[in-house]
């Protein structure tokens, strides 16, 4: 049991948590075990996310006063909670574990200010990181500069080549 000093601690940490946070999902994860569930908090840290098995009554306070506060409805039974300022991230991570594990059952979560359900999570998994975001564009930007490189690194006879196709066009 928790004295009211923890308990006042963990609201605050916790009220913290959700308001600081761009993301929150939050989750089931009653049957997995607890190896399953190490390996699931250390993908997370990896990431930079805090995932949290939370105390529901405590957590339900704690949710009172911050942006996150809509989402008090989905703190019954064993819950966990995923924090994070990639909402892009820890929903793919989330949503792949849940699939690799059927134990885990995504309940819903807020992105910003806009409540997702289950399938808001999984819309938003299927989204690019912002790393991939970047990929996509330098190589779109690259293209045509490799394919100018590569014609003017070309033998003269290639280039000959390529002026007569071009001029039948």
């Amino acid at each position: 049991m928790m004295s009211k000093a923890k308990k006042k601690e963990y609201i605050k940490e916790m009220s913290n948590y959700f308001d600081k946070s761009e993301a929150v999902i939050v989750a089931h994860y009653q049957g997995l075990t607890v190896s399953q569930l190490d390996k699931l908090r250390k993908e997370m840290r990896q990431h930079g996310i805090i995932f949290k098995i939370t105390k529901n009554k405590i957590t339900k306070l704690a949710l009172e006063k911050t942006k996150s506060k809509d989402l008090a409805n989905l703190f019954s039974g064993p819950t966990a909670v995923a924090l994070s300022d990639d909402a892009i991230t820890s929903a793919k991570i989330l949503t792949k574990f849940s699939k690799d594990h059927d134990n885990l059952k995504i309940l819903g979560g807020i992105m910003g200010t806009d409540i997702l359900d289950v399938a808001g999570v999984k819309n938003v998994a299927s989204l690019p990181t912002l790393d991939e975001a970047r990929a996509k564009i330098v190589g779109i930007l690259r293209s045509p500069a490799q394919k100018i490189a590569s014609i003017l690194l070309a033998p003269a006879s290639k280039i000959a080549i390529l002026a007569l196709e071009k001029s039948k066009k």
